[in-house]
Protein backbone atom coordinates (compact mmCIF):
# COMPACT_ATOMS: atom_id res chain seq x y z
CA UNK A 1 0.00 0.00 0.00
CA UNK A 2 3.02 2.32 0.68
CA UNK A 3 3.97 1.77 -3.55
CA UNK A 4 4.22 -1.81 -2.94
CA UNK A 5 8.03 -1.72 -2.39
CA UNK A 6 9.78 -2.32 0.68
CA UNK A 7 11.65 1.14 0.26
CA UNK A 8 9.80 3.81 0.26
CA UNK A 9 11.31 6.52 -2.65
CA UNK A 10 8.95 9.74 -4.38
CA UNK A 11 10.60 11.80 -6.69
CA UNK A 12 9.36 15.69 -6.68
CA UNK A 13 10.67 18.09 -9.36
CA UNK A 14 14.17 19.31 -6.83
CA UNK A 15 13.69 16.51 -4.27
CA UNK A 16 13.68 13.30 -3.20
CA UNK A 17 11.55 12.10 -0.10
CA UNK A 18 12.91 9.21 1.40
CA UNK A 19 12.59 7.48 5.07
CA UNK A 20 15.16 8.58 7.53
CA UNK A 21 18.26 6.96 7.67
CA UNK A 22 21.13 6.95 10.50
CA UNK A 23 23.95 8.09 8.70
CA UNK A 24 21.32 11.48 8.21
CA UNK A 25 22.17 12.42 11.73
CA UNK A 26 24.56 14.97 11.24
CA UNK A 27 22.76 16.43 8.71
CA UNK A 28 19.30 16.76 10.69
CA UNK A 29 21.11 17.32 13.81
CA UNK A 30 22.83 20.80 12.12
CA UNK A 31 19.57 21.71 10.18
CA UNK A 32 17.60 21.33 13.34
CA UNK A 33 20.13 23.24 15.62
CA UNK A 34 20.55 26.34 13.28
CA UNK A 35 16.39 26.18 12.74
CA UNK A 36 15.84 26.08 16.50
CA UNK A 37 14.22 29.87 16.91
CA UNK A 38 12.71 29.30 13.57
CA UNK A 39 11.09 26.03 14.32
CA UNK A 40 10.36 25.93 17.99
CA UNK A 41 6.92 28.66 18.18
CA UNK A 42 5.31 26.00 15.78
CA UNK A 43 6.43 22.48 17.90
CA UNK A 44 6.07 20.82 20.77
CA UNK A 45 8.79 21.37 23.61
CA UNK A 46 12.16 19.77 22.49
CA UNK A 47 13.23 17.05 24.73
CA UNK A 48 16.46 17.79 26.54
CA UNK A 49 17.88 14.94 24.23
CA UNK A 50 16.11 16.10 20.95
CA UNK A 51 19.36 16.73 19.05
CA UNK A 52 21.29 13.61 20.39
CA UNK A 53 22.25 10.78 17.95
CA UNK A 54 20.28 8.01 20.44
CA UNK A 55 17.27 10.05 19.78
CA UNK A 56 17.95 10.63 16.35
CA UNK A 57 18.36 6.34 16.36
CA UNK A 58 15.45 5.83 17.92
CA UNK A 59 13.49 8.14 15.60
CA UNK A 60 14.37 6.36 12.36
CA UNK A 61 13.59 3.06 13.96
CA UNK A 62 10.67 3.90 14.87
CA UNK A 63 10.20 4.99 11.27
CA UNK A 64 11.04 1.72 9.62
CA UNK A 65 8.41 0.20 12.40
CA UNK A 66 5.56 2.49 11.50
CA UNK A 67 6.81 2.32 7.48
CA UNK A 68 6.36 -1.84 8.04
CA UNK A 69 3.46 -1.67 9.75
CA UNK A 70 1.75 0.80 7.40
CA UNK A 71 0.55 3.10 10.36
CA UNK A 72 2.92 6.05 9.15
CA UNK A 73 4.98 7.82 6.48
CA UNK A 74 7.52 9.58 7.42
CA UNK A 75 10.25 11.39 5.07
CA UNK A 76 13.02 13.76 4.59
CA UNK A 77 13.31 16.15 2.25
CA UNK A 78 16.26 15.67 0.08
CA UNK A 79 17.58 18.54 -2.46
CA UNK A 80 18.91 16.28 -5.30
CA UNK A 81 20.88 19.04 -6.99
CA UNK A 82 23.69 18.31 -3.48
CA UNK A 83 21.76 16.16 -1.48
CA UNK A 84 21.35 18.65 1.20
CA UNK A 85 18.59 18.01 3.82
CA UNK A 86 15.78 20.69 3.05
CA UNK A 87 13.00 19.28 6.03
CA UNK A 88 10.78 16.60 6.81
CA UNK A 89 6.92 15.58 5.95
CA UNK A 90 5.27 12.68 7.97
CA UNK A 91 1.61 11.38 7.54
CA UNK A 92 0.85 10.10 10.35
CA UNK A 93 -2.04 8.38 12.44
CA UNK A 94 -2.96 6.06 8.83
CA UNK A 95 -6.57 4.64 9.54
CA UNK A 96 -8.00 1.93 7.20
CA UNK A 97 -11.13 0.91 6.96
CA UNK A 98 -14.05 2.91 6.36
CA UNK A 99 -11.67 5.93 7.04
CA UNK A 100 -8.86 6.10 4.42
CA UNK A 101 -7.04 8.82 6.54
CA UNK A 102 -4.29 10.27 7.58
CA UNK A 103 -2.67 13.17 9.51
CA UNK A 104 0.21 15.83 7.78
CA UNK A 105 2.55 17.10 10.01
CA UNK A 106 6.22 18.87 8.24
CA UNK A 107 8.97 21.01 8.58
CA UNK A 108 11.61 22.92 6.83
CA UNK A 109 14.68 24.50 8.01
CA UNK A 110 15.11 27.92 7.75
CA UNK A 111 17.50 28.94 4.89
CA UNK A 112 14.99 26.40 2.88
CA UNK A 113 11.69 28.07 4.04
CA UNK A 114 9.58 30.24 1.41
CA UNK A 115 11.64 28.73 -1.75
CA UNK A 116 8.51 26.34 -2.58
CA UNK A 117 10.25 23.37 -1.64
CA UNK A 118 7.11 22.31 1.26
CA UNK A 119 4.38 23.03 -1.29
CA UNK A 120 6.28 20.64 -3.72
CA UNK A 121 6.70 17.97 -1.21
CA UNK A 122 2.87 17.80 -0.10
CA UNK A 123 1.56 18.08 -3.23
CA UNK A 124 3.67 15.63 -4.40
CA UNK A 125 2.93 13.39 -1.14
CA UNK A 126 -0.74 14.41 -1.15
CA UNK A 127 -0.51 12.29 -4.75
CA UNK A 128 1.09 9.48 -3.30
CA UNK A 129 -1.36 9.56 -0.40
CA UNK A 130 -4.10 9.45 -2.99
CA UNK A 131 -3.20 7.37 -6.15
CA UNK A 132 -0.59 4.88 -4.13
CA UNK A 133 -1.92 4.21 -0.70
CA UNK A 134 -5.96 4.45 -1.85
CA UNK A 135 -6.34 6.89 1.38
CA UNK A 136 -9.46 9.32 0.80
CA UNK A 137 -8.72 12.17 3.78
CA UNK A 138 -5.05 13.75 4.35
CA UNK A 139 -5.98 16.26 7.35
CA UNK A 140 -3.71 18.84 8.68
CA UNK A 141 -3.47 21.18 11.75
CA UNK A 142 -1.30 24.46 12.68
CA UNK A 143 -1.48 27.59 15.10
CA UNK A 144 -4.34 30.04 13.84
CA UNK A 145 -1.24 33.03 13.53
CA UNK A 146 0.77 30.46 11.43
CA UNK A 147 -0.15 32.53 8.57
CA UNK A 148 3.09 31.24 6.52
CA UNK A 149 1.59 27.36 7.17
CA UNK A 150 -2.12 27.89 6.62
CA UNK A 151 -1.39 29.78 3.22
CA UNK A 152 0.60 26.75 2.01
CA UNK A 153 -1.94 24.21 2.79
CA UNK A 154 -4.97 26.14 0.66
CA UNK A 155 -2.52 26.27 -1.70
CA UNK A 156 -1.81 23.09 -1.45
CA UNK A 157 -5.59 22.33 -2.20
CA UNK A 158 -6.58 22.35 1.80
CA UNK A 159 -9.55 23.21 2.81
CA UNK A 160 -10.35 24.97 6.71
CA UNK A 161 -12.80 22.68 8.34
CA UNK A 162 -12.89 24.49 11.46
CA UNK A 163 -11.02 24.85 15.45
CA UNK A 164 -9.67 22.07 17.56
CA UNK A 165 -9.46 23.68 21.08
CA UNK A 166 -6.30 22.78 23.59
CA UNK A 167 -5.22 20.71 20.33
CA UNK A 168 -1.62 20.63 20.62
CA UNK A 169 0.95 21.53 23.78
CA UNK A 170 3.23 23.79 22.17
CA UNK A 171 5.92 25.69 23.98
CA UNK A 172 4.60 24.69 27.33
CA UNK A 173 1.03 25.41 26.40
CA UNK A 174 -2.18 23.62 24.96
CA UNK A 175 -2.78 25.30 22.20
CA UNK A 176 -5.96 25.89 19.95
CA UNK A 177 -5.57 25.18 16.16
CA UNK A 178 -6.97 25.55 13.12
CA UNK A 179 -8.04 22.27 11.12
CA UNK A 180 -7.66 21.40 7.04
CA UNK A 181 -8.19 18.56 5.15
CA UNK A 182 -7.84 17.22 1.86
CA UNK A 183 -10.26 15.30 0.10
CA UNK A 184 -9.49 12.99 -3.01
CA UNK A 185 -12.79 13.50 -4.70
CA UNK A 186 -13.57 16.93 -3.25
CA UNK A 187 -16.46 18.82 -4.49
CA UNK A 188 -16.97 21.30 -1.86
CA UNK A 189 -16.95 24.40 -3.36
CA UNK A 190 -18.36 23.42 -6.79
CA UNK A 191 -21.40 24.61 -8.29
CA UNK A 192 -20.92 22.20 -11.70
CA UNK A 193 -21.79 18.58 -11.86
Amino acid sequence: MFGGKKQVRIETERLTLRPPQHTDFKAWSSLRRTSEGFLTPWEPAWASDHLSRKAFANRVYWVNRAIKNETALPLFMIRREDEQLVGAITLDHIRRGPAQAGTLGYWVGEEFARQGYMRETIDTLVYHAFHRMDLSRIEAACLPENKPSRDLLEKCGFKYEGVAQSYLEIDGRWRTHVLYAHIRMDRRGRTEM
